[in-house]
């Protein structure tokens, strides 16, 4: 094949920053040599293919690793290689996709097959959210009965028939944790376990009805908010960290933060017991006095929290805290008084996460024509608008340095099993992963990705992944 062809005919998801066809093709089982060369950058790698080796040099395992997904994809249809030379690099240091399992539970075959995608795609980091309202799917030692009693949503027994069903069991043993664990360190992937607070607490109350608000003549009012001014519901949040912080080696841990609505703390003795006791000013104050206190007691454990932007409300938490940005725009989302920008947090000093729902949130609709699936919302996220997402996007120059990157997010409102949850995430989630690879900098035309995605789609459904079609272009002169 002439160099024009070879080079028509690869198709590299997530793109190299830099990609040269040297002529000539080698055969598939050509013998890998790998060096060592510290210049190159983290995760990075060069790869050179010729017609008498193919030799791989990086900094660390992790740049090797991903030499070989480029090694992978490089096959042609024959089975050899082209000659190319190829040099590459990360954009962003956190390059993450996040799944829901409180929602609906994935056993741990559906979890590892989530962690061989994210590999195959240079993804790094995957965000567990293990609990929330409608189940809580980790089994703690101290805290037993969570896992017992609220691993099956909203406390009912339903779920049992449900055909995502792996085993006896709709929560996360240890075991099987650490089996995971141990899977996504081979493919390079950091593991962020999410424990939701102070809202989205449902699962908990559905054990511990005492840790939910009451009115002034004892009765329950809360329904998915943690009691703020109870010790003892704190103290078992707390042990929970103790026992995710023994168990989950990365140094981040995801505590929440999200649509806590506070209105019910207005009308509980306890929480307006602790605010006066406390000082503050209001019930928006004590979420931000619930964040610093929990804050304060992962970095006792050498950990670095990360939560959803609510949590940094109101300014003070230690900036080693880390905010993750969900909300596309204004006050959407909890209104205006719930608002924090990224650029907000991040002038604060505050490092980043950009997961914004305008471009990431995989459970909304794709655009497609006779989509078969049910989404969580109506408002559409097409591939196109996938590929647009930029985590510097609106972060003043200045402040760059403060995102460490991005991630798409997997809610499981309407996704019950593993087929309607790949058709969602794939191909979108191909673009993300070039958007988190490449950065805005260097990510080829949305045009070009398309021309390599109809390819690269072909290779996933060969896989079995149950992709979604790749949309035609978009009609310039609709828009």
């Amino acid at each position: 094949m002439e160099p024009t062809a070879i080079l028509a005919a690869i198709a590299l998801v997530p793109q190299p920053a830099e990609l040269a066809v040297t002529g000539g093709t080698a055969p598939a089982a050509t013998e890998v040599r790998y060096v060592e060369d510290a210049s190159i950058p983290a995760e990075g790698y060069r790869l050179s293919v010729a017609e008498d080796g193919i030799r791989i040099a990086s900094s660390d395992e992790a740049g090797r690793f991903y030499a070989g997904v480029t090694l992978r994809q490089l096959a042609l249809p024959d089975g050899s290689l082209p000659c190319v030379e190829i040099a590459d690099a990360p954009a962003f240091a956190w390059r993450g996709m996040h799944l829901d399992v409180s929602r609906h539970f994935f056993g741990v075959d559906d979890v590892k097959r989530f962690l061989d995608l994210m590999a195959a795609h240079k993804l790094n980091r995957f965000h567990w959210h293990l609990t929330d309202g409608q189940g809580w799917r980790l089994d703690v030692p101290s805290h037993p009965e969570l896992a017992a009693a609220s691993a099956r949503r909203n406390g009912r027994k339903d779920e049992a028939e449900e055909p995502f069903a792996q085993g006896d069991h709709f929560f996360y043993a240890e075991e099987e944790v650490r089996d995971v664990l141990a899977y996504a360190a081979a493919r390079h992937i950091e593991v962020v376990p999410e424990i939701e607070m102070p809202g989205h607490f449902g699962a908990v109350l559905g054990t511990h009805p005492e840790f939910a608000c009451v009115d002034a003549d004892g009765n329950r009012i809360g329904w998915n908010e943690i009691c703020a001014g109870n010790d003892a519901a704190l103290a078992c949040m707390e042990d929970v960290l103790d026992d995710v912080c023994r168990l989950f080696p990365f140094g981040v841990v995801h505590i929440g933060g999200d649509e806590c609505s506070r209105k019910k703390w207005r009308d509980c003795p306890r929480c307006q017991a602790r605010i006066k006791a406390e000082g503050l000013a209001d019930e928006d104050a004590l979420q931000n006095w619930i964040s610093r206190r929990m804050v304060r007691f992962l970095e006792a454990r050498g950990r670095r929290a990360l939560g959803w932007d609510e949590y940094l409300l109101g300014g003070g938490v230690s900036t080693n805290a880390i905010g993750m940005r969900w909300r596309g725009g204004g006050g959407a989302g909890g209104g205006p008084s719930n608002f924090v920008s990224a650029a907000t947090m991040a002038a604060a000093g505050h490092d980043l996460v950009m997961a914004n729902s305008r471009w990431v949130y995989l459970d909304y609709p794709q655009g497609l024509p006779d989509d078969p699936c049910r989404y969580t919302f109506d408002k559409q996220k097409p591939l196109d608008l996938c590929y647009a997402f930029d985590p510097l996007r609106d972060i003043p120059p200045e402040l760059h340095g403060r995102v460490l990157g991005g991630q798409g997010c997997n809610w499981t409102e309407t996704t019950p099993t593993r087929e309607i949850l790949e058709w969602k995430m794939w191909p979108r989630a191909c673009a993300l992963a070039e958007c988190l690879w490449c950065g805005a900098g260097r990510k080829p035309s949305y045009d070009d990705f398309l021309r390599r995605l109809e390819v690269h789609r072909a290779r996933l459904v060969a896989d079995g992944v149950n992709a979604a079609p790749v949309p035609l272009p978009p009609d310039p002169l609709a828009r």
